[in-house]
């Protein structure tokens, strides 16, 4: 890249971190301007622009607020208090937003639950965030009473839609309770007394290795994830932000509301991601951004050519997860002027943007800026899954081209601040200690990535994910990447399994597949596009895979059955004949076992 070309990339970066920077700065941590004042000061100015639109109905910033006004009167007239937390089980509509922005003006948290969870795992979701009251709607409440005899208190749960005759003691009707309701501001001084450190929602890890965790979302986290994006996406009123993510995640219910609702834009919700209505939606809506998720920019990738699919009005797509194979299909295909991928997680203290659009970057850190962004890598050890320590005790920093797990330091500013999670232990588990000084803490990512001398970061696995097999380090993100386009393949999902006798764990990956799976033409592939070492071992095959509400594939159901043929029902293959896997039976199963065979 030339000096010139330098030059303006630097430029580029430097204000797009500055439009961001620019509208966090007013957040404190011990203010009590709260993340509802964000959004009463965007009302006042922009109160006859239309706010939101869902399926049913469009509102204008005066008629969204009355409606959050009418929440926050409910809630205080069923003598909820602060240390009281209400539970949102809803689909992508109006009342959602309202809901918990009403609950904030209450000054009572709420945790955004997965609608897609059911019985034990919902139950726990409630337990762990210390939940009294579920607000749910007429799709959600019955998973809600499934769940009921695993809560470990009383809940009461109220529906939006629910019928006179589903109504009993501990399940009531909320319209009418609602509706009722003043549609006045409550007074400020109901919130005397509150700061940027209380929790404004609790926000839930996808639960791909286990049962979800509940991030403490304060309301200056709240706030930063809003007014960042509202920032750096240079929204106006004008705009119209197309959002089919889930409003319990933090990328569809703070990112992609935030350039919207803080900057006096519509915001156009629908219920679900559809693959088939994506782009006749966009077009319909006039939608001028829309956020997303990796998997829905491949899900639209792989899909069939749509009317309009290039013909829309979209100017920035922004989001996370944009995997390097998709992103230049994806852009091109649907000509997307401009592409914001960021990092970040929801609990985490660290983020990064790309702003200048490099395909397959997460994030960059220029080399001038280094020290005022708290994200470094440091070495790691994949067996220990621990960073490496020095003769010190200290951690060595990974060098340029190193993979190694990116972490954020610790302090007590909105830009440093780890909130947690509900459960202290949990938080603690993510907290590194002694890493470049004795007494400093640093936030575990536990994400590993690999930084260039231009200072551009590349996600390369989640820890865990990556796996070591003859004595090499296998990433599960680069394998799947590598064998989506395998003939055939429609999903793939990359993990290592263990094998007895075996130094590592062995590669094995699920596949979805049209038709008759060929083993021949697929070992093929995967010898053309694999080292040696990276190869799948063993292949499962499967009528589909299941996935969190925000497209993430469990892993844990499959590596917990690995290759037993006695455990699955499907056909397993294991590397090996004429053809390159071979169909794995209960004998061959044994012989791995016993360790006779050693692959």
């Amino acid at each position: 890249m030339g000096l010139a070309a330098n030059i303006r990339r630097d430029l580029k970066f430097a204000a797009g971190l500055r439009r961001l920077l620019k509208r966090i700065k007013p957040i404190a941590l011990d203010s009590d301007v709260l993340v509802c004042d964000d959004f009463e000061e965007a009302v006042d100015k922009f109160s006859d622009n239309i706010a939101l639109e869902d399926e049913h109905r469009s509102l204008t910033y005066r008629d969204l607020d009355g409606m959050a006004n009418r929440y926050a009167h409910w809630a205080r007239s069923r003598n909820l208090r602060r240390t009281d937390v209400i539970a949102l089980v809803m689909t992508n509509r109006a009342e959602y937003i309202a809901a918990w922005m009403g609950f904030s003006k209450a000054g009572i948290a709420t945790a955004l639950i997965n609608t897609n969870l059911t019985g034990h795992a919902l139950a726990h979701c409630l337990n762990i965030a210390g939940v009294a009251v579920v607000v749910a709607d007429e799709e959600t409440w019955r998973k809600c009473e499934e769940a009921r005899p695993f809560v470990s208190r009383t809940m009461m749960l109220w529906v939006l839609g629910l019928r006179d005759a589903d109504e009993v003691s501990e399940r009531r009707g909320l319209d009418n309770a609602v509706r009722s309701g003043s549609s006045v501001r409550p007074n400020r001084n109901i919130r005397d007394g509150l700061t940027n450190r209380d929790t404004a929602l609790y926000i839930y890890t996808s639960g791909t290795t286990g049962m979800p965790k509940a991030a403490r979302i304060h309301h200056a986290r709240a706030r930063t994830y809003m007014r960042a994006f509202a920032g750096c996406t240079q929204s106006t009123p004008t705009d119209r932000i197309f959002n089919v993510l889930p409003l319990y995640h933090s990328t569809g219910g703070l990112v992609g509301v935030g350039p919207a609702l803080l900057n006096g834009g519509r915001l156009i919700l629908r219920r679900k991601f559809s693959t088939s209505s994506f782009w006749r939606d966009v077009n319909t809506s006039g939608a001028t951004m829309f956020v997303y998720i990796g998997e829905l920019c491949r899900y639209l990738v792989n899909g069939p050519p749509q009317e309009g699919e290039r013909g829309h009005k979209i100017r920035l797509a922004f989001g996370n997860g944009l995997r390097p194979d998709v992103w230049p299909d994806f852009q091109s295909r649907f000509a997307i002027p401009e592409i914001l991928e960021f990092y970040g997680s929801t609990e985490g203290n660290v983020s990064l943007f790309n702003f200048d659009g490099k395909q397959g970057a997460i994030g960059r850190v220029p080399k001038f800026l280094k020290k005022q962004i708290n994200i470094r890598l440091v070495a790691f050890d994949v067996d220990t899954e621990e960073p490496v320590r020095l003769a010190s005790g200290l951690v060595r920093e990974a060098s340029a081209g190193e993979i190694g797990e990116a972490i954020g330091m610790i302090g007590d500013n909105i830009r440093h601040d780890f909130s947690g999670y509900a459960d202290k232990a949990a938080s603690e588990k993510k907290i590194l200690t002694d890493v470049f000084q004795r007494g400093d803490r640093w936030f575990r990512t536990g994400d590993l990535m690999r930084q260039d001398s231009e200072g551009y970061f590349y996600f390369i696995d989640r820890i865990g994910d990556t796996f070591r097999w003859k004595g090499e380090n296998v990433s599960t993100a680069e394998v799947e990447q590598r064998l989506a386009d395998a003939p055939g393949v429609k999903e793939v999902i990359a993990y290592g399994v263990p094998v007895p006798g075996a130094d590592g764990k062995a590669g094995m990956v699920t596949l979805v597949v049209e038709g008759r799976f060929s083993a021949k033409d697929f070992a093929a592939w995967a010898d053309e596009q694999l080292p040696p070492y990276a190869r799948p071992v063993f292949v499962r095959l499967a009528k589909a895979l299941e996935t969190t509400g925000t497209f993430k594939y469990r892993k844990v159901d499959l590596v917990a059955e690995g290759f037993d043929p006695a455990k699955i029902d499907g056909q397993i293959y294991v590397r090996g004949g004429k053809s390159g896997y071979t169909r794995l039976t209960a004998e061959g199963f044994a012989t791995i076992q016993s360790g006779h065979n050693r692959l």
